[in-house]
């Protein structure tokens, strides 16, 4: 690897952001784009080549919206219900392209612990996040809502043993916050000689 290529991945890295949906600018991804951005999620690190990340893509967002806010709402109890929480789940894919659930598919191999499949699954999110990055595209992982509830398992015909990692939400912004670490990386390392 020469220093190209490592200043270019350290870029990326460093400037990958959060960027909540309703700041998104509503512009289309051409799905060829997020095509490739799943293409590099499929080259995470797998023990046994379990490969168990999976993605349901929507298109629309406001369809899987309306359907997440009614997860919610059925899942609530009703004192503990909250209007806002719907709305707020119903609406906040409006100004997004695409949103893709992300799971981990737990394998049948039982050498595998499923500490390893979870694992596994994260690095292909983060690989999904910044190939988006990349391409200039925000996201956002989000876990809110009904989104980690037995309810939005069902809803995508999960087994017991899988696991719903979140929702990603992905768009065009006109805004590129600054980014920060509220803790030195030496605060969070040990060297051992």
């Amino acid at each position: 690897m020469d220093s190209n290529t490592f200043s270019t991945i350290s870029n990326i890295i460093k400037t990958r952001r959060t960027i909540k949906p309703p700041t998104m600018n509503g512009q289309k991804i051409p799905n060829g784009h997020v095509a490739a951005i799943l293409e590099l999620a499929d080259w995470a690190p797998t023990h046994a080549f379990t490969e168990p990340w999976r993605f349901v893509i929507y298109e629309d967002p406001t369809v899987f919206c309306a359907q997440h806010a009614e997860l919610y709402k059925q899942g609530a109890a009703p004192e503990n219900f909250k209007e806002a929480t719907y709305n707020n789940l119903a609406a906040i894919g409006n100004n997004a392209s695409h949103v893709i659930i992300a799971y981990m598919k737990r394998g049948t191999n039982p050498n595998i612990p499923a500490v390893e499949e979870l694992a596994a699954a994260s690095a292909a999110v983060q690989n999904l996040l910044l190939a988006a990055t990349a391409l200039n595209i925000g996201t956002f992982w989000s876990t809110g809502g009904a989104t980690l509830k037995p309810a939005m398992k069902e809803f995508l015909g999960l087994a017991d043993e899988d696991q719903v990692l979140g929702l990603l939400y992905l768009g065009y912004t006109d805004q590129h916050p600054e980014g920060r670490r509220l803790t030195p990386i030496e605060d969070k390392v040990k060297w051992v000689k």
